[in-house]
């Protein structure tokens, strides 16, 4: 266990519900943090409250649609309202919906509906939750933005070309606000995650689709996970992803910023 002391950081993770971000909540909490979920999944929000109850002083949730301006500046208000300051924000909400340019048999081909969706959520959603932090952020001259982007960001993958490009506007969105924020001692980093235990992304109907784009049985996909294309032979777990998040947002990482780090256990596409 990685002891990492945030005991005067508070924060927003969005998507923090369930999967990554759920993980990522429970590190902060156990470091010290204070943190506000925000979730379109009002349920699973409320489970995780419950669940993690013994924090309820530094954990609050709120429903949330980061794809709208509205929701997410009433995200930003409540939090200052609850902790007084935003010093965090982690950009984690997304959805990724597996399906190919050009689908011959017609069944799982892109639509134009499916693009703008992921587009909306995956980098509308982490540009208007940035913008919005960014500027209670600099009226404090500190903050630290983690943008939660994708392995498949820069190797591309099959039968996620939508999914895999929204993730390369976050590591581009990464290094551009970088250049922009630094001024207002606010540091804007990537973590680019390759494949990890199961999440709420990765359930039987994602299996199901990636299967078929790559003409492949579910059965035969699973097995590839562990293939030798991951140097360290082993999937990663949603605990080193937090622990690499929660580094990052502490001073430890001060001066960290305009890059995205890799954590695939070494993975490649090639």
């Amino acid at each position: 266990m990685i002891n990492i002391d945030l005991n005067d950081f508070s924060g927003i993770v969005t998507g923090g519900a369930s999967g990554i971000g759920k993980e990522i909540v429970k590190k902060l909490l156990f470091s010290g943090g204070k943190v506000m979920i925000a979730d379109i999944n009002e349920i699973e929000g409320e489970k995780t409250l419950k669940e993690l109850y013994g924090f309820k002083k530094n954990l609050s949730f709120i429903k949330t649609d980061v794809s709208k301006k509205d929701e997410v500046e009433i995200l930003v208000k409540k939090t200052i309202e609850t902790f007084n300051k935003i010093d965090y924000l982690v950009n984690n909400a997304g959805i990724n919906i597996p399906r190919l340019l050009v689908d011959p048999e017609g069944k799982e081909e892109a639509t134009e509906e499916i693009f703008d969706r992921m587009v909306n959520i995956n980098q509308k959603g982490c540009f208007l939750c940035a913008q919005a932090v960014a500027k209670e952020m600099i009226k404090r001259n500190r903050g630290v933005i983690v943008n939660i982007s994708s392995e498949s960001s820069l190797e591309g993958s099959e039968g996620q070309s939508i999914y895999a490009a929204t993730k390369a506007a976050i590591y581009s969105f990464t290094r551009s606000w970088a250049k922009e924020l630094g001024k207002f001692n606010i540091r804007v980093v990537g973590v680019a995650p390759g494949i990890l235990e199961p999440t709420a992304l990765r359930n039987p109907e994602y299996e199901r689709a990636i299967a078929y784009t790559r003409g492949i049985t579910v059965e035969e996909l699973r097995k590839s996970y562990e293939r030798l294309s991951i140097p360290l032979r082993r999937v990663g777990k949603l605990e080193e992803v937090a622990n690499l998040v929660c580094f990052l947002i502490s001073d430890l990482a001060s001066y960290i910023t305009g890059t995205t780090i890799n954590i695939s256990g070494g993975k490649s596409r090639g």
